[in-house]
């Protein structure tokens, strides 16, 4: 027993001293990986690696773990020195990860500008605020100060994939827009601004418009500019989730 418990813990030393190499995390990553994921992380047959946020690996050490060890749809790396595993953990990571750069203004003001717009009816930051806009805790880690500035100004150019604003008219009932959240061939559900849920059979419904380049989120254009505008984009900038 007192045998089996040293070699747990100079195993777990051993772990704690691994060496990261991400320069041959990715030769690694390009011959073994890539064939599933892309060559830039892009994804193919397997899931995009290229994000901040990856929802089966969290956080570096279940990162190596998913790829030692593999999942029910992924085979594991066991092969792998533990050096290599954490060198093709590092390269995954730089993957999601957005250049550093230099953003004018004061995120505590802008943090002051976010609560007096109302931005916080829309968006959620660190579980508060409502719901109907984007969740924008971890904003800063995907999007570039420029595509913030651009959302802040000209929201309707920056849409997500996937996103559509949705006017719905039911025979009987009162009109309402949302954002579609799922849509079959006989159904459709939507989300309104008040965060509640609706959904219509196609066949009940009196008229049904999707309303392509529009979005519920009003343009700031003309109303925060300049330093105040610097200040915004700094705060949401700033916004990188969990360390």
């Amino acid at each position: 027993m007192r045998h089996w418990a040293v070699c747990v813990v100079l195993a777990s030393h051993a772990l704690a001293q691994t060496h990261t190499d991400p320069a041959a995390g990715r030769k690694i990553f390009e011959s073994q990986c890539a064939l599933c994921h892309g060559q830039t992380g892009g994804g193919g047959r397997g899931p995009a690696l290229n994000r901040p946020k990856l929802d089966r690996a969290p956080d570096d050490q279940a990162l190596r773990k998913v790829i030692s060890e593999g999942l029910r749809d992924m085979p594991g790396a066991w092969q792998l020195h533990p050096d290599e595993v954490a060198g093709v953990a590092a390269y995954v990571r730089s993957l999601g990860a957005l250049p550093q750069e230099t953003v004018p203004g004061d995120s505590s003001r802008g943090s002051r500008i976010f609560a007096a717009s109302g931005c916080a009816r829309c968006h959620m930051v660190a579980g508060q605020g409502e719901g109907f806009g984007p969740e924008l805790t971890s904003i800063g880690a995907r999007r570039s100060a420029a595509y913030l500035r651009q959302s802040i100004l000209k929201p309707a150019a920056t849409l997500p994939n996937g996103f559509l604003f949705v006017s719905a008219v039911p025979v009987s009932g009162a009109a309402m827009r949302g954002i579609r959240v799922n849509e079959d061939s006989f159904t459709i559900q939507l989300r309104d601004a008040g965060g509640r849920y609706y959904s219509f059979r196609k066949s009940e419904l009196k008229d049904l418009r999707r309303l392509e380049g529009e979005t519920p989120m009003p343009s700031y254009e003309g109303q925060i500019n300049g330093a105040a505008l610097d200040d915004l984009v700094a705060y949401l900038a700033g916004l990188k989730g969990k360390p």
